[in-house]
């Protein structure tokens, strides 16, 4: 690869907060409370990640408090029924949690947060111990780069490398890159325009690169 796609190490937040399967219905709501969050991990042992308990596991209790369960379709009635009647993180998490790995690339954990439709994933090492929590606020991290990183990074890793010998400009603008110049090869132009959108932090990409055997005479 020309480039290194980051990592969720690289933006992950490493100071967790997380309750224990025990923990009471209460200081969930109460821990999610302080610390603005909306989901907390539930760790077992020396923390180990057994699930996790969001507000929409807490919410049964509230949403089933008058309503007719008869309404509900069975499958849902069934599992939040359970989650409505519980008073412990063990009794109405989700289990077994969505998790993901730290070495994992930021669209490998944006791809997983979609499929799954969760805002955040517990990042867990190889024996499933806790290391850290990744967030969709987190992943768009990378388009606060600057216009002059994203511009260091295109010149250093796409146009050098594809076009040692010719004069390809490299403009940024709001993270937006706009590849300009002139290139016989034409294949290239994809390859360019494809390396460049991988990059970690770019908007978009515009391509401005003319054929200097197709410019007419002037």
């Amino acid at each position: 690869m020309l480039h290194s796609p980051r990592t969720v190490s690289d933006v992950m937040t490493h100071t967790v907060i997380a309750v224990g399967r025990e923990a009471p219905f209460k200081e969930i709501v109460a821990l999610m409370g302080q610390w603005n969050v909306s989901a907390l991990p539930v760790l077992a042992g020396e923390g180990r990640v057994i699930g996790v308990v969001s507000e929409a596991d807490l919410l049964p209790k509230e949403e089933f408090r008058d309503s007719d369960p008869s309404h509900f379709d069975q499958l849902r009635r069934l599992s939040d029924l359970a989650k409505a009647g519980g008073v412990s993180a063990g009794e109405v998490m989700s289990s077994p949690a969505v998790t993901v790995h730290p070495d994992a690339t930021l669209s490998q954990a944006a791809r997983i947060m979609a499929q799954r439709k969760v805002k955040r994933l517990p990042v867990v090492d190889a024996n499933g111990l806790l290391q850290g929590v990744v967030s969709r606020s987190d992943l768009l991290k990378v388009f606060l780069r600057t216009d002059r990183e994203l511009a260091d990074e295109v010149t250093r890793t796409v146009t050098a490398f594809l076009f040692p010998d010719r004069a390809v400009t490299v403009v940024v603008e709001n993270g937006v890159v706009t590849l300009g110049g002139e290139v016989r090869d034409r294949t290239l132009v994809p390859v360019a325009a494809r390396l460049t959108r991988a990059i970690e932090g770019v908007v978009d990409v515009r391509m401005d690169l003319t054929d200097p055997d197709q410019t007419p005479p002037r």
